[in-house]
């Protein structure tokens, strides 16, 4: 791997467990045993390596919104199992580049170049869970077109964004696997009020998929 490569990877590392208020590059430099000069050397300083994780994380994030919205998810037999293995990509995108939403809105406040690019992605969030909304209530009771859908949608955007922050206050440095597959338990049932005749049945399989994943995850 080369320096640059192995910089942005022990920044993500180090700002992830440590937080990113209380890395500083000599830590960087510290960590991976090479002087702060060869660091500055590839990155000027910490907004510089900020900027290009950021890059690397909206660009992989804004690849995996983008497919139920070019290409919709089967809603045959509400197929739950697909969306929550969308839902579960999604959020681990997220978790891996998780101080951002640990400390969001002072970071925004720090490095404002990229506030334009979570701006972005939250409003591919919010597409993507429309789009999602709209396959699996398609026959339900709900009116796709009017505000019970656009609040509904809404709702789930603020939970998926805050979510990895939320848990971290609540649970602290738990398993990921209960973070991520707890948060998207939390999205999935918010649909379930909405399927009329079925929404027991929709719950029981969301709850039933979280006891299977959970057990598989060890």
């Amino acid at each position: 791997m080369k320096t640059r490569d192995r910089i942005l990877f022990t920044s993500l590392a180090l700002f992830n467990e440590e937080g990113e208020a209380h890395t500083t590059t000599v830590d960087i430099a510290n960590e991976m045993d090479i002087s702060p000069g060869n660091l500055y050397y590839h990155f000027k300083g910490k907004e510089q390596i900020i900027t290009e994780l950021f890059e690397q994380y909206q660009l992989a994030l804004g690849s995996t919104l983008s497919a139920p919205i070019e290409q919709p998810l089967s809603a045959e037999g509400r197929d739950v199992e697909s969306n929550w293995f969308f839902l579960y990509v999604v959020m681990e995108e997220m978790y891996q580049y998780r101080f951002f939403y640990h400390n969001l809105d002072n970071l925004l406040q720090r490095y404002p170049d990229i506030r334009r690019g979570f701006q972005r992605l939250v409003q591919l969030k919010r597409a993507a869970l429309l789009a999602i909304c709209e396959a699996l209530l398609e026959q339900s009771v709900i009116d796709t077109r009017g505000q019970q859908l656009a609040g509904l949608v809404e709702n789930m955007t603020l939970t998926l964004n805050f979510w990895l922050n939320y848990d971290q206050l609540m649970y602290g440095n738990r398993r990921p696997q209960l973070t991520i597959h707890q948060g998207v338990l939390q999205l999935m049932t918010m649909i379930a009020p909405y399927l009329g005749d079925e929404e027991l049945s929709f719950y029981r399989d969301c709850e039933q998929i979280y006891a299977t994943m959970l057990e598989q995850a060890g």
